[in-house]
This record gives C-alpha cells, sequence and structure tokens, in this order.
C-alpha cells in the first residue's frame, strides 16, 4: 500500500473529487479525515475503512484550529473546497469577488498555516509531508469564457502552492497543484441544471473538452495519490494539469 501509515485530511471530501480522493487514499492504507461543511453528504462513509469523518467550515479559521488542533501531525493536506461563479468581468460584483477569494485560495491559506508547524516538526524528525492544492486549468494555464472569478481565484491558488514550496523546499514539506480539466461531478450538474437550457449546456461543456468527454472523479483522485506519495518525492511546487487535452 503506497500511503500506509500517513495521516490525510480531505476538505470539500463529502462528494466529487474530495470523496473521490479521500477513498482513494484510504484503499492505498492512509488514515483519511474527511472533512465537509455538509454532515448529510458525510454520512455516505460509514462503514468505510480507513476514514473519519468531521463537519468543517473552511471558512471559519476559528473551526479550523481547533480541528487541526485535535488530530496528530498531518501526513498530507488535500484542499479542495472550491466554488465556480459564471460570467464576465461585467457581472462579477464585489461580494462575488470576496467569496471566491475567501472560498478558493483564503481557505486553503488558512488550512495550510494551521497544519503545516506541525508537520514540520515531523519532517524535521526524517521523512516528507505533502500539500495538495485543487487549482484548475482555468486561470494561469487557459482563459476560459464566463469564468473571471474562477480564472483569477485559481491563478491565485497556483501562486500561493509555488510560494509554499518554495518557502520550506528544504524543510521537507512538498506543495504543488492539481489542475483538472472540466469533471462530471455534483456540482457541475447544479451548474449545469442552472442553465435555461441543461442539455446543451451539457454538450457545451464536453464540447470545449478534446477528448470529446467530460472527466470523471475518480480520474482524478490517482494524482492525489500519487502527489500524497513518496513516489512523488522530487516533485514539488508544480501545477499539473489533468485537463483531457485542453491546454495541448
Amino acid at each position: 500500500m503506497r500511503l500506509k501509515g500517513k495521516q490525510a485530511l480531505v476538505t470539500a471530501a463529502g462528494q466529487g473529487i474530495g470523496r473521490a480522493a479521500a477513498l482513494a487514499m484510504a484503499t492505498e492504507g492512509a488514515q483519511v479525515l474527511a472533512t465537509d461543511v455538509n454532515p448529510e453528504l458525510l454520512k455516505a462513509y460509514a462503514g468505510v475503512s480507513g476514514v473519519k469523518t468531521a463537519v468543517l467550515d473552511v471558512l471559519d479559521k476559528q473551526a479550523i484550529a481547533k480541528l487541526v488542533g485535535s488530530l496528530p501531525a498531518l501526513d498530507v493536506l488535500f484542499n479542495c473546497a472550491g466554488f465556480v461563479h459564471n460570467g464576465s468581468i461585467l457581472e462579477a460584483t464585489d461580494k462575488d469577488w470576496d467569496f471566491a477569494f475567501s472560498l478558493n485560495v483564503r481557505a486553503q491559506f488558512w488550512m495550510i498555516q494551521a497544519v503545516l508547524p506541525r508537520m514540520l516538526e515531523k519532517t524535521a524528525a526524517g521523512g516528507t509531508a505533502s500539500i495538495i492544492n485543487m487549482a484548475s486549468v482555468c486561470g494561469s494555464m487557459k482563459g476560459l469564457p464566463n469564468r473571471f472569478l474562477y480564472g483569477a481565484s485559481k491563478a491565485a491558488v497556483i501562486g500561493l502552492t509555488k510560494s509554499v514550496a518554495a518557502d520550506y523546499v528544504g524543510q521537507g514539506i512538498r506543495c504543488n497543484a492539481i489542475c483538472p480539466g472540466t469533471v462530471d461531478t455534483p456540482s457541475l450538474q447544479d451548474r449545469i441544471n442552472a442553465y435555461e437550457d441543461p442539455v446543451q449546456a451539457r454538450k457545451n461543456f464536453v464540447a470545449r473538452q478534446p477528448m470529446g468527454r467530460l472527466a470523471q472523479a475518480h480520474e482524478i483522485a490517482p494524482i492525489v495519490v500519487y502527489l500524497a506519495s513518496d513516489e512523488s518525492v522530487f516533485a514539488t511546487g508544480q501545477a499539473i494539469a489533468v485537463d483531457g487535452g485542453m491546454t495541448i
């Protein structure tokens, strides 16, 4: 098992990529704490070996500190929580901007800041720890129409990732970002259903994928496992595209 003995925490693990990653890491031997703001979604983990759950609002700094303080030092943090706003810069509001950067960027900053001191204590005794941030192919890699707030905030995630990686590269901490293309998740379906013509909306999402299909959450999870494992011990500060060819 590639993650045997590792302690991992996943945010937004109630569904989609977060859930797929939590299950994949547990299958590889990690002890995973799956967190989500929605307690109902966490009920689906009942009876799953290697996974414990906790309700966590990543917009609540005190809640983050309280939870992290109750845990053993982590080997892996997967920051998966995020939100996709629709629209151009002319449609964006200050409120939308604040929410996008709070959830997509500041929550990652708070999570990393909370777990890093004890990660460093652990790596000082030998070994490494891995921080994995959810970015997107939309952002600094590629501009997509009607994704102004999402692209801007996800570009910031890549900057955050590289900065953390640069600061701690000599202290056993690796920090990388995953940049998916369009993934068929419940949150995507919610966005599709918000369109006047959901059938055509889904076709439009598929059309922008060169492979002619959407990714599935379980197809992103292996990259999380790789970055969490010691197999990626020489990789840090990277933004890894898993995008079905969008950036070819």
